[in-house]
């Protein structure tokens, strides 16, 4: 997994080193490659597609223009990544607008075993319980702060590594392992009570 992390980011870097010399169709290639996740992460901020999308195109255009100030020695999709969030969060602070999650976003959140598991059923009780619980997901993530919210979304939805969420973020790695912590924290305060509410009506009901 690691060698072809290292591979890709070496393909990158020989893109990157063509359009620096003036090669555009390199951009066009890098813009191929990386334009779906970059619309993905945009849509963590916003949640409407063409917002993202314009948020991407924007995000890719700074790249772009600044190509030449790209240091090597960092993969070019942590930089992306790094421009994109910078403009997203740009884009919600003019607009004055609060930063929502996707549906599919707060779904494969809830997929995702590393921060917490929904019980299943199919029990009317049992699948009412799940979409409280989904609920209360949905409103613990809503309302993270916003530099936990993105270190969430980065690690969790993205795969990012902690040193690479440390790049996009210009942040030292013990921050966001805190800031990533805290996030995973804050949601089991809220998820808890109705877990533990759960076991205590399934045993009632024995």
């Amino acid at each position: 997994m690691e060698n072809k992390i290292y591979s890709n980011k070496d393909k990158d870097l020989v893109l990157v080193r063509r359009l620096k010399r003036g090669d555009y169709k390199a951009f066009d290639l890098l813009l191929l490659k990386y334009q779906s996740r970059v619309v993905g992460l945009a849509l963590k901020f916003v949640k409407d597609l063409q917002i993202a999308e314009d948020i991407a195109q924007e995000s890719f255009l700074k790249a772009y223009k600044s190509i030449n100030s790209f240091r090597e020695e960092s993969a070019f999709y942590t930089w992306i990544y790094r421009i994109t969030v910078n403009t997203s969060k740009n884009y919600l602070t003019s607009k004055s607008r609060k930063k929502e999650l996707s549906e599919s976003d707060i779904k494969r959140l809830e997929d995702s075993e590393d921060i917490f598991d929904i019980p299943g059923g199919s029990s009317p009780e049992e699948i009412l319980s799940a979409n409280n619980l989904r609920e209360v997901i949905m409103e613990s993530l809503t309302n993270l702060p916003e530099d936990i919210r993105t270190a969430i979304s980065l690690r969790e939805f993205e795969g990012l590594t902690y040193e690479e969420i440390s790049e996009v973020l210009n942040c030292p790695i013990g921050t966001v392992r805190s800031r990533i912590f805290r996030g995973r924290e804050i949601m089991q305060e809220r998820i808890s009570p109705i877990l533990n509410e759960d076991k205590k009506l399934n045993k009632s009901s024995k």
